[in-house]
């Protein structure tokens, strides 16, 4: 198949997720994914696909993307399509996708093990995708196993990183663990600021590593503490949204009584917890805060931990390499996970099957 014929199915997904008619087939699909897993909320899943349809799969923003590599493997006749078995996670909906657009626009087969926690969504795209062009029922399989993989991506826990490694070692491999992200606060924030951070805090319950699960906050001038009460009164009126979900309640709960019970500070906000802690990545309904002195501690810091941070955020991106609040959750196609190209990984098969 060539190039632009996958483009092209790629991109009448993006127009189907769009379309008017679409819409109550979707509705159906996304309450099937609710019933299944009740933290992928209608509203939460619909943003996802919104997302994929808006950010991934418009003709321009593809053609861009794939441009930026030189793809031979549907006009060079040495260069070999591959089957590159995908461990997809589950923790925020379609959160799979990407990997799975990855492997088919760069020409290679996918064998893919769905996440049971994203099963409905990531299935039902793949079937769209067969509907819209019945060739892509050669180049995608749904599987349990992946031993008939020929290089892997995968995407998990720390713990089920070191599994992967050890199964995946004699193969060409991209393993991902886990990653949180972070906000940079400088202390001039305003209430629209505030708001965009909240949204990099707790859209999708807090539930990817896009999420922010720490934020780092300037020390007074004289080292008093950083006042945390506009950020807090801006997102209060947010409390009906995240307690309407009985899972994010029961975590919020749990957690503020052990705070009240072990007698650790923080602060609360109705459905949000701050509390100062060297730890990275928090609980649900939990914001970690650690304090710095000057620009030049807040980038060692960040240096430090660069290999457990996915995104850093700051306002209006003023720190360098850093996204505006509000932006965490709505990557690109470039904004590839752990910092890793997957296309490049890709596109180094082709080379290896040369060989």
């Amino acid at each position: 198949m060539l190039l632009s014929e996958r483009l092209h199915t790629f991109v009448a997904l993006g127009d189907f997720l769009r379309s008017a008619n679409a819409q109550p087939e979707l509705t159906e699909i996304i309450q099937q994914a609710y019933y299944k897993n009740n933290w992928f909320t209608p509203e939460n899943s619909q943003n996802a696909l919104s997302a994929i349809a808006n950010e991934f799969l418009t003709a321009d923003k593809l053609s861009d993307w794939v441009n930026q590599y030189d793809i031979k493997l549907d006009e060079d006749p040495t260069q070999q399509a591959r089957t590159v078995g995908v461990v997809m996670a589950g923790n925020i909906p379609a959160v799979g996708f990407h990997d799975m657009l990855c492997v088919l626009i760069s020409g290679h087969k996918l064998l893919a093990k769905l996440s049971s926690q994203d099963f409905v969504l990531i299935h039902y795209l793949i079937q769209k995708l067969k509907e819209i062009n019945p060739r892509f029922s050669d180049l995608i399989e749904e599987a349990d196993r992946l031993n008939a993989a020929e290089a892997y991506i995968a995407t998990g826990s720390n713990n089920t990183a070191r599994y992967f490694e050890y199964y995946f070692a004699k193969k060409p491999n991209i393993i991902r663990k886990n990653r949180t992200s972070v906000g940079l606060l400088m202390g001039e924030e305003n209430e629209d600021e505030f708001l965009k951070l909240g949204h990099d805090i707790s859209d999708y319950y807090g539930l990817g590593c896009r999420n922010v699960s720490t934020i780092l906050v300037p020390e007074g001038p004289n080292g008093e503490p950083y006042d945390f009460t506009p950020m807090l009164r801006t997102l209060e009126p947010q409390v009906s949204i995240y307690l309407n979900n009985h899972k994010y309640q029961n975590n919020y709960d749990y957690n503020k009584s052990i705070y009240l019970i072990n007698a650790v500070p923080h602060l609360d906000n109705g459905y949000l917890l701050l509390t100062e802690n060297d730890a990275l990545v928090s609980p649900i309904s939990v914001v970690y805060f650690q304090t710095y002195k000057t620009q030049a501690d807040a980038t060692a810091w960040l240096d430090n931990h660069a290999e457990q941070i996915q995104v850093v955020a700051s306002a209006q991106g003023w720190y360098p390499r850093s996204v505006a609040f509000g932006q965490t959750q709505r990557p690109g196609l470039g904004d590839y996970a752990d910092g890793v190209d997957t296309m490049e990984f890709l596109k180094e098969l082709e080379v290896r099957s040369e060989k």
